[in-house]
């Protein structure tokens, strides 16, 4: 038995989600579209959750970052390495620009400035050496034309 704690924020990368992994360490998140139904899906899944269309129809797609708050949660107490280290942190639930939902976190924001509907854009977080994750901090506010 290793002396090493498990990480439960680390993916298992095999050879399907390897695509979305390596995109996310270059800074860019990917969603999968379906070419039957036309809808867009997150977490990556080989086949459509929408129309159950089979993985030779739906494809990688790079998403523009931007999301919307749907909801959102403070943790002040985790047990599991290693967010017991990061606490306390946002979790939240937004809603992406392309239509599909994603569990995060939102960084960069306290808590009390947090409103549902606010805009949103992605930013990577390296979990581990190498391993990058999407989280979500404020996005800057529109220019006027």
């Amino acid at each position: 038995m290793s002396g090493t704690p498990v990480r439960h924020d680390l993916p298992e990368a095999d050879d399907f989600t390897r695509p979305y992994w390596e995109a996310a360490a270059q800074g860019r998140l990917l969603l999968r579209r379906c070419g039957d139904c036309g809808r867009a899906h997150h977490y990556p899944r080989e086949f459509c959750p929408h129309c159950w269309a089979g993985e030779d129809r739906v494809v990688w797609e790079t998403a523009s970052g931007r999301a919307t708050l749907y909801t959102w949660s403070v943790i002040h107490r985790n047990d599991l390495p290693p967010f017991g280290a990061r606490v306390p942190y946002t979790s939240a639930v937004v809603d992406l620009a392309e239509g599909p939902r994603m569990m995060t976190e939102v960084v960069d924001c306290d808590a009390a400035h947090l409103r549902i509907g606010m805009p949103l854009k992605a930013a990577f977080r390296e979990a581990a050496d190498g391993v990058w994750v999407a989280v979500f901090r404020p996005a800057p506010p529109a220019r006027e034309a």
